[in-house]
């Protein structure tokens, strides 16, 4: 099936390096850095158990069960493995899930492009080295030691000049503030990069920004194993703001991508399994991407809570749930690598805010393109001639995230987070789904089972039960809009459950039968 656009086949380390930035976002920095407002404990400990015993199963699994159909992504294999009604009900929470990620990171990208204006150079310069990286390894055949560390190096000092030539855009173009540009020239860009080949942007940017990113990762260990920093939070916190949500079953949906992430399953069958050299990579890349993830996630979480010289001050940014993340782990981040490494503030400052736009930028990239594979295969089912074209998808893709983020936000461009509090519900109710279409797979081969059942119904549970607090919610706050969309996730993914469940005690049956 190798086309040099999107079936490549690839080193596992590169691969592994695309998949892990593609699937970790900003989402496990946001999530534990929203999560520690109930104390560090219950966040370390789902961060530390999810990552081993959900995500790592759930990545693996997806990539596996992917390669084994001809690299189909976990929403159109449904079709065979369950039903097709599973199958276009599956499609349509994927979609949504898409739709939500795309809008929002372009948002969260061009907020902290205002907010770190030294971070923009540095962000966009990792696209020139991928791009040489790409030509050099894949058309020049150069060993990859070289331009690692080149590319490594290059886009380290870069963040010096981006301190030096901050870039801030024009108050108004066309009506349109500084956010509104930023997301447009997103979008721009990541439609263009959802139609080049892998091999030119997509693998080297994220192999590269996952080099990058764990030297990132490693120098904020090495300054918590040297400056020791006290852990100013709560390890459980007893006096949470009244706006807080009950921990159970939210703190489950809140750390999401941080412990296990139906996103990554999209990622694992959607463009992962299409780059494998060969099935038994699966593992390394898909177990070893989690676990990537899952380190990313706990350093949010100590950056979070002992980045703080004092617990009044932690206290006095969590004083409401959901407005934190980001801006609190690169602000406590950057004090921690400061006091433990010596490194300056304002460096600091600009090396954690461009690793959390990198992480956010692999992950849009990755997202249009599974939104366009979404539609093109939308195409194909349903005999759509046009939707199969690339160029037309693209569109589609991106034209429907452009209208969330400017039809429902205004000119501000701010729409796309209309959605975002149903993210990490629908986020899991589609790593339940992945989980137990998975199981079916390994029931139909006689495989054990168990180990991405329990995962599967732990999973399912706490995102349903969530979905139903949210509905609570936003039925008291009067938000229609998101009332409907959160019936539409929940009703859909009931089914698709319903159909999946059928299938897999029909095949249990088949397999007591023949051992009868």
């Amino acid at each position: 099936m190798r086309d040099d656009i999107d079936y490549v086949p690839t080193n596992r380390i590169v691969l592994w390096g695309h998949h892990f930035t593609a699937v970790a976002g900003a989402a496990p920095i946001i999530g534990p850095g929203i999560a520690v407002i109930w104390g560090w404990l219950p966040a370390f400990l789902w961060v530390v158990i999810g990552t081993m015993f959900f995500a790592g199963v759930h990545d693996f699994g997806a990539i596996w069960a992917s390669i084994r159909n001809q690299a189909r992504s976990v929403g159109s294999l449904t079709g065979d493995v369950v039903s097709h009604r599973a199958r276009t009900l599956f499609m349509i929470v994927i979609f949504l899930l898409l739709l939500m990620v795309n809008a929002v990171f372009a948002v969260a990208i061009s907020n902290e492009f205002q907010a770190t204006p030294s971070s923009v150079i540095p962000a966009w310069s990792a696209v020139a080295v991928a791009v040489v990286i790409g030509v050099l390894i894949y058309r020049m055949g150069v060993p990859i030691t070289w331009p690692t560390i080149a590319g490594t190096v290059i886009l380290y000092a870069v963040i010096y000049l981006g301190e030096l030539v901050p870039v801030t855009l024009p108050e108004q173009v066309l009506g349109l503030a500084p956010g509104a540009q930023w997301i447009i020239l997103l979008f721009v860009y990541a439609a263009v990069a959802s139609m080049l080949p892998v091999w030119l942007l997509l693998q080297p940017r994220d192999y590269i920004n996952g080099i990058q990113l764990f030297v990132g990762l490693g120098i904020l260990y090495g300054a918590v194993l040297i400056a020791s920093p006290t852990v100013v939070a709560p390890a459980i916190n007893p006096n949470v703001p009244a706006s807080t949500p009950p921990l159970l079953p939210l703190l489950f949906v809140t750390v999401a991508c941080g412990a296990i992430s139906g996103f990554h399953g999209l990622v694992g069958s959607g463009t992962t399994s299409k780059q494998l050299n060969t099935e038994t990579d699966a593992r390394f890349v898909g177990y070893l991407g989690s676990v990537g993830e899952g380190s990313l996630a706990l350093v949010a979480i100590i950056a979070t809570t002992a980045g703080f010289a004092t617990f009044a001050d932690w206290e006095a940014v969590y004083q409401t749930y959901n407005t934190q993340g980001t801006g609190a782990f690169v602000r406590g981040g950057a004090q921690i690598a400061s006091d433990g490494l010596g490194l300056p503030y304002g460096f600091a400052q600009t090396l954690l805010a461009v690793m959390a736009v990198l992480f956010a930028g692999t992950t849009m990239d990755a997202g249009v393109r599974l939104q366009r594979y979404i539609v093109q295969e939308w195409g194909t089912i349903y005999n759509i001639p046009p939707l199969q074209n690339g160029y037309v998808a693209t569109g589609v893709a991106v034209g429907a995230c452009l209208v969330l983020a400017f039809g429902a936000g205004g000119a501000g461009g701010t729409g796309g987070m209309i959605i975002w509090p149903l993210f990490g519900t629908t986020n899991q109710l589609l790593a339940g789904l992945t989980l137990l279409v998975i199981s079916v797979i390994l029931v139909k081969l006689g495989r054990p089972s168990r180990y991405t059942m329990i995962p599967m119904v732990f999973v399912t549970t706490m995102a349903f039960l969530s979905a139903l607090i949210q509905l609570a919610d936003l039925y008291r706050a009067g938000n229609y809009l998101l009332i409907a969309i959160d019936l539409l996730i929940i009703v859909a993914a009931i089914l698709v459950a319903l159909e999946a469940a059928s299938a897999f005690m029909r095949e249990k049956r088949k397999a007591a039968e023949a051992t009868g």
